[in-house]
């Protein structure tokens, strides 16, 4: 594989980051992202807008990231892309940059699933972190999904769990509005709930069968609970911020181990792998770890710039594949609900 001299520049734009990468036999030589400050003001991506950024940032990310990597474009081997699932709007601009980009420089296009790539984000080759050996559990968090995978290879996934209404990154940004919190909320949740206590309050866990997921629930529980308490203390949110935090984040963590529990009973495979923007929360990381200790899984969490939106993720993907042959023609189009 080092033999080989393959660089792969990578493009990211499912949602409301703009981000590029590239990487040369594995290794991450950049990893641009150009975040888009415009949506807190709405309190959510409005994706109209989120469009128009990209195309507005594409061509100086792509080229911060070649600069960065001491590289020209001639020397790429591949342009590796995210073809879904995402904004429509958003991935059309990635999409077409990158047809556009490997058809001029006569060189291999290679489409990525976003959250194939959440997962394998964990095969970048990093000094100071493990790979999960095959098969593993991949549980992927984020605003938009909530899944465990099962892992067999680096292209043979199967997704064993997943939400049947919310995904959690919702359910921490929805109950952040609710208390006032800017947006994103789950930083801000996470921040507080340290200063805490997770069982100041109680919230009903919704009854899912099996492996999977649902937090609409949890969020109306939510809503009934503050303005109940709000009308007998208008005081109450910011007299108990911390231990309402504390306690919201306690209940969805709790749900979200529970699962895992469960698919590591039923399958029998005790490695463990997080992605996907949630999985930056550190109560999330605490338990996994804790998990360790309580039912002999081993863990493995990516590097902090590997959890949220990247395109280092979507190189990884692109390599493997690069190795495999595994190449997209030009007639390939952006898909907002493509599956696992």
């Amino acid at each position: 594989m080092t033999s080989q001299n393959i660089y792969i520049l990578a493009i990211e734009s499912s949602c409301d980051d703009t981000a590029a990468a590239v990487m040369h036999n594995g290794k991450i030589l950049s990893n641009i992202v150009a975040n888009q400050k415009i949506h807190e003001e709405y309190g959510g991506v409005v994706p109209e807008l989120a469009s128009r950024a990209h195309q507005q940032h594409i061509v100086p990310v792509v080229d911060q990231a070649l600069k960065k990597a001491s590289i020209n474009k001639e020397q790429l081997s591949a342009i590796a892309f995210t073809r879904g699932p995402g904004l429509m709007g958003s991935l059309l601009v990635g999409t077409s940059f990158a047809k556009s980009l490997a058809y001029g420089l006569n060189i291999p296009l290679i489409d990525v699933n976003h959250m194939q790539a959440h997962i394998l984000a964990h095969f970048i080759e990093e000094d100071a972190f493990d790979k999960p050996p095959f098969p593993f559990l991949a549980m992927t968090i984020s605003g938009g999904h909530t899944q465990i995978v099962r892992v067999d290879s680096h292209f043979d996934m199967e997704v064993i769990g997943e939400t049947i209404d919310d995904a959690v990154g919702e359910a921490f940004d929805k109950s952040g509005k609710l208390l006032g919190l800017g947006y994103p909320a789950g930083p801000e949740i996470d921040r507080r709930a340290k200063l805490g206590n997770p069982k100041a309050f109680t919230f009903t866990k919704p009854r899912v069968d099996g492996l999977n997921f649902s937090f609409s629930g949890l969020k109306t529980a939510i809503l009934y609970f503050v303005q109940k308490q709000v009308k007998a203390n208008p005081n109450f949110i910011e007299e108990r911020l911390d231990d309402i935090c504390a306690s919201i984040q306690y209940t969805i963590i709790g749900i979200l181990i529970d699962k895992l529990k469960l698919a590591s009973k039923q399958t029998g495979i005790k490695h463990i792998a997080i992605g996907g923007g949630v999985s930056a929360n550190t109560g999330i990381r605490e338990a996994l770890k804790n998990g360790e200790q309580k039912f002999g899984w081993t863990t493995y969490i990516p590097k902090f710039e590997y959890t949220t939106d990247n395109a280092a993720m979507i190189a990884i993907v692109g390599h493997l594949k690069y190795l495999e042959g595994d190449y997209a023609d030009q007639s390939i189009m952006a898909s907002a609900r493509l599956k696992l």
